[in-house]
């Protein structure tokens, strides 16, 4: 698509502004939003995916406790000593131990973004039935021994026959 401004250049920047209602679609190239101020905060060549994940971190889910005030330490991490707060405003972690040191305060982000905390991956569509099957029969097995911990062995046994299906419904593939 062509510039709707210069009509010379790739419109790069695509948006809808709505102004008392009336929706107006714009499609620019990067020089012409510029030089007509239609540009994100900060600037176009500033943007980035960390200033979107900034965004959300500043979004917290809104605290029944607003009027106690609360004398805690920062939450920090360990290992590089990054907080929290500088975290939400750079959008980006100081080394692969602030998963952990942060795994409180991400886990409803997480969930707000994705829908859900744990990532299970894509399974490609002729592999998919044995992948899913043997996916599903792993679980089980944690979930067996879990339960044999408990010592619940009712239940150990119930899952220790469902996974002997799945293997035979595997071996007959």
């Amino acid at each position: 698509m062509i510039c709707q401004e210069c009509q010379e250049r790739p419109a790069t920047l695509h948006f809808t502004k709505i102004v008392n209602g009336e929706k107006t679609e714009f499609h620019l190239c990067e020089v012409c939003a510029q030089e007509r101020g239609e540009v994100f905060p900060g600037g176009m060549n500033h943007f980035s995916i960390h200033h979107l994940l900034s965004g959300l971190l500043n979004t917290a889910e809104p605290n029944v406790n607003t009027f106690k005030v609360q004398q805690e330490t920062p939450l920090r991490c360990d290992t590089c000593g990054l907080t929290y707060s500088q975290f939400s405003k750079s959008g980006r972690f100081g080394c692969s131990n602030c998963y952990k040191a942060f795994e409180e305060k991400l886990d409803p982000l997480f969930r707000r973004v994705h829908g859900n905390t744990h990532h299970s991956g894509k399974v490609p569509e002729r592999s998919g039935g044995t992948i899913k099957l043997k996916k599903e029969m792993s679980e089980l097995k944690e979930e067996m021994r879990n339960r044999i911990e408990r010592e619940e062995f009712e239940e150990a046994a119930k899952i220790r026959d469902r996974i002997r299906e799945l293997e035979q419904q595997i071996a007959d593939l």
